[in-house]
Order: structure tokens, then sequence, then C-alpha cells
């Protein structure tokens, strides 16, 4: 998934920009999607050959370390080769990172191939600021001075914010929410990866500074049985109703667990980008119990506000939404967790099979993630709520 600019050579002010991926000096990629939810500087030095170049890095430096990473983050993309990576590496930190964009294309997509410049954008990725270093008025001064100036994210809008999620309580019982928990404990749980693309493929991986989560998948077609008629006779109508979408499949039944032993997380992602995810449409998230703290959900592109559903309640959201799960600080939080989608999202699934790392579960489209198993799909679903 991406944002596309319309004219490739010239960033307009209030428009979302292109996402896109870079490798940083530091290892790993600075996703610009991921970035969301807070303000973010990308100055697009060109080479740091360049000695004013390093005369600003120096200047971005100072202004970093005023700024919270959950305030703002700045990008430092710089064209060619990194001629002292390792200096570079030792005055990045959490709010200033340096992007390698070796050919330039990144830099020209965002109007810097003929001049360095920064843009600023907004915690939705819309440009706000465009400082190329020609302004009378000096780059580094007018950057200092816009940065200084940003509001807090939950005051970005000028109003507040709320993400488009679906809150619906008693999907399951206070019974059930018990048995699913016993199931968790009785079943044996597994450290539950993160998809990763590697080289054009999704493979599942485990980096617990990225997320720590124990899950125990349902197998056993009796409690498969169970929730999904739940879902059924509960929660599709509401989705259909409110999200103007028709929920028929289902997949990764999942009981998990973020354990506060281990500051179980889940940090801020999207559920769709990769190549083996495309399919995904809604993501869904029950609590199966309320003795904990910590563990809820945030949505920050809609500001820090933090949402967690009732014991058996369930949050429905869009899987192209940047989310995250903060640490549990306190006990256990319990939940059932699932993605759902339509017909059309199952035959995507299918065909993408072919973007799965080798070792990752193929899909078959006759598999058991069919909420209406018969294949009969009624007309209207909106009355089985």
């Amino acid at each position: 998934m991406s944002n596309t600019n319309t004219n490739s050579h010239r960033i307009v002010l209030g428009d979302p920009v292109p996402w896109f991926s870079l490798p940083v000096v530091t290892g790993g990629s600075f996703d610009l999607q991921a970035s969301a939810g807070r303000w973010v500087a990308l100055s697009f030095l060109g080479s740091l050959a360049d000695p004013r170049a390093m005369a600003e890095v120096a200047e971005l430096a100072r202004l970093s370390a005023s700024f919270s990473e959950d305030h703002l983050v700045i990008g430092c993309v710089f064209t060619g080769q990194a001629a002292d990576a390792p200096s570079l590496a030792a005055i990045s930190s959490p709010t200033l990172s340096f992007l390698a964009d070796p050919d330039g294309a990144v830099s020209r997509q965002f109007g810097a191939g003929q001049m360095p410049r920064t843009i600023i954008l907004d915690p939705m990725l819309r440009a706000v600021a465009d400082i190329a270093w020609d302004i009378p008025q000096g780059h580094a001064t007018m950057v200092g001075n816009v940065l200084q100036g940003l509001p807090a994210v939950d005051d970005s809008a000028g109003v507040p914010m709320f993400a488009p999620a679906l809150m619906v309580p008693r999907v399951f019982s206070f019974g059930i929410c018990d048995f699913l928990t016993q199931f968790y404990e009785t079943q044996g749980a597994v450290d539950s990866g993160f998809q990763f693309d590697v080289e054009g493929k999704t493979v599942t991986l485990s980096d617990w500074r990225l997320k720590r989560r124990s899950d125990v998948a349902v197998g056993v077609p009796e409690v498969r049985e169970l929730i999904r008629d739940h879902i059924v006779r509960r929660l599709v109508g509401p989705i259909e109703r409110f999200f103007q979408f028709k929920v028929t499949r289902m997949d990764r039944y999942v009981v998990a667990c973020y354990d506060s032993a281990v500051a179980a997380h889940f940090h801020r992602h999207r559920d769709n980008v990769n190549a083996g995810a495309q399919h995904r449409r809604f993501a869904l998230s029950i609590n199966l119990n309320k003795d904990f703290e910590g563990g809820d959900l945030l949505f920050p592109e809609f500001g820090r506000k933090a949402y967690r559903p009732s014991e058996g309640g369930a949050l429905v959201f869009s899987c192209g939404a940047l989310h995250q799960v903060t640490p549990v600080t306190k006990g256990k939080r319990y939940a059932f967790l699932a993605f759902m989608y339509g017909e059309e999202d199952a035959a995507k699934r299918e065909g993408n099979n072919a973007k799965l790392h080798a070792g990752e579960l193929q899909y078959d489209l006759s598999g058991r993630d069919r909420l209406f198993p018969e294949e009969a799909l009624p007309e209207s679903i909106a009355s089985v709520a």
C-alpha cells in the first residue's frame, strides 16, 4: 500500500506525500508510513561531501535534542555514500536518523533533486512546510522556527481527533471469555512473530523490540465454531451497517496474551502492508479479561487517545490504520485476535501465495476461514446482529 503524488518532482503543501522505505546508517530501515502520528521533518541534504550539508546536520542534531520521539522525528536523507557512517551513527538518536538514498530517487520525488530542502509533515503525513536551502531567512533558522512552533500531536488538527474504530460490547459472554483464557493456559503458547518482507516475499520473524506477545492458535473445531457463531450473530451485522462492508471470511483464530512480566507490547504498525497480507480489511480484537494495566490500543494518526474494549467487547478497525499496543505494566491481557475480509480479498490472498516465503503456510480458497461455511451467503446479514 502506498500514497502517490500526481507530480513526482514537486511537493504540494497540504497534500499527502509519497511513502518510502530507506536504509538507516545504524541498521534497519526507516518506513515513512510507520512514522505517522507525530510531526516528521525530512531534511534532504544531497551529498554529505558538501561542507554545508554537515553544517546543516549539526544544527538538526541540536534541534532534535529538544524533542521527544512521540512529538517529532527528523530524517536526514543523503545521496551517494556516507564517508563516515560511524560518526553519523554516533549522533543518531530516537529523534534523529540518517537515511541512505544512494541514487537520489526519493530525494527527487520530494523535489530535492536540484536544491536540498526540508519537508515538514503533519501527523497524517501531509506536507505543511517546504523550506529550500536558498530561503532568504536562512534554511536552518526557518526550520528551527517551524519546528519550535509545532503544537502537541493531540492538538495538531485544532480539534480532538477520534480513530475510525468500531467498539461493540458483549460479543463474547463472560463464560466464553473465561473458557478461552483457560484454553490459552492449557494449550501451550508460542512466541508471536511479525511479518516482514524479505526480498519481496513475506516471512514471519521474531523481534521483541517490535512485538512481544504469546499466542495459541485455535484449531479445535468445536471451539472455532463457538467463536464463529458469536462473530456472525453479534458482530458481522454492525460491521456491515457502520463500515458498509460485508465480511464473509475470518482468519487467524488466535487467543493471545500480553504479559506484564516481559512488558509485552506491539510497536506501531499497519496490518496490510506486507505482500502476503494485502487481503486483510479489518482487524478484530476482543478483550477476554479486565484485570490488567496498560495494553491499550493507540491509533497515532488520530492522537494519543487510548482504546480499550470491555471484557467480551470487540474493537474493529481498518487494517490500513497505523496502530500500536502499549506495554502491559500489570497483570496479563488476554485477547482473541483475527482478521476479517470478503470474497474478492480471499481470491487476492490465494493469488498472493507466490509472495510468501518458503515455509509460510499456503492459503487455500476453500479453507476454514469462511464465516458462512454452507456457502449460501444471505442477501443481507444486517439483521443477525
